[in-house]
């Protein structure tokens, strides 16, 4: 049986004057919406009206929780103890509640934004503070991740549902998880050749890395793929396009990311 299919992108990432433009076009190629919750990025003022778009074109909300780090847009790492580290994201989850909620809707996922995923992949004690926050807050939420990382692992431990995430449009090593953004292979920015990469990847549950080597990156029964498309990659909305209708071609239409309940 194929995984239940998701395209999600990271919206609301402005602050105060540097707030974001329209996003609906690119939220109208995709099914899920990572909402910063406003510790990389994102104010109330902003939350809720990504929330209002979210709510209006049907796309599934998710709270994209992140280190303290607006400086820094969350892309550094920061050395916060676990307890402190389930708290900043069970306050970032609860505000984003508060904001779908006045839209109608309802947060229905959670995934980790920038350093705090990356870190979460090996760091034990960071990805245990999202999977308790998470299992606080709401068990039935999926955690969005990537597959064999530690984060996913303690997931399953914990009895919570991991889905598998995989990326459109970024690099990746020969272990299967994303190059730095400083590589000069960072990014697949060629809607049709990022597309034609996703279908591969959920055929295949594998990718081809940077340097050549293929690596699995996906169960071999996945019962759902989170396939990401960066809001900051040039080109985002012709690649959520492209791949939307790749997977629709293939009998593969991408949905909402629901929890379960």
């Amino acid at each position: 049986m194929m995984a239940v299919l998701s395209i999600n992108t990271d919206v609301g990432e402005g602050f105060g004057v540097w707030g974001v433009g329209d996003e609906s076009a690119l939220l109208a190629e995709v099914t899920a919406a990572n909402i910063a919750c406003g510790f990389h990025a994102g104010d109330p003022d902003i939350l809720r009206r990504t929330c209002d778009t979210a709510a209006e074109l049907g796309v599934s909300i998710g709270a994209q929780v992140s280190y303290r780090d607006l400086a820094g847009f969350g892309r550094r790492f920061i050395e916060v103890p676990p307890p402190t580290l389930v708290n900043d994201i069970v306050y970032q989850i609860g505000a984003l509640q508060a904001f779908a909620r006045i839209a109608g809707t309802e947060v229905t996922y959670v995934k980790a934004h920038g350093a705090l995923y990356n870190a979460a992949a090996r760091h034990e004690g960071h990805a245990s503070a999202i999977v308790e926050a998470v299992g606080l807050v709401d068990p039935a939420l999926p955690v969005l991740c990537q597959y064999r990382t530690r984060v996913w692992e303690l997931a399953i431990s914990a009895g919570l549902l991991p889905h598998a995430e995989v990326f459109v449009d970024r690099g990746y090593t020969d272990e299967g998880l994303l190059v730095a953004r400083s590589h000069p292979d960072a990014l697949l920015a060629d809607p049709a050749a990022a597309a034609a990469r996703a279908w591969e990847i959920v055929g295949t549950a594998s990718v081809v890395s940077v340097d050549g080597i293929r690596t699995t990156v996906l169960p071999e029964q996945a019962s759902a793929v989170a396939l990401c498309v960066h809001s900051d990659t040039p080109g985002a909305v012709e690649i959520a396009r492209e791949t939307r209708k790749v997977l629709e071609r293939n009998g593969s239409a991408p949905v909402p990311i629901g929890p379960e309940r």
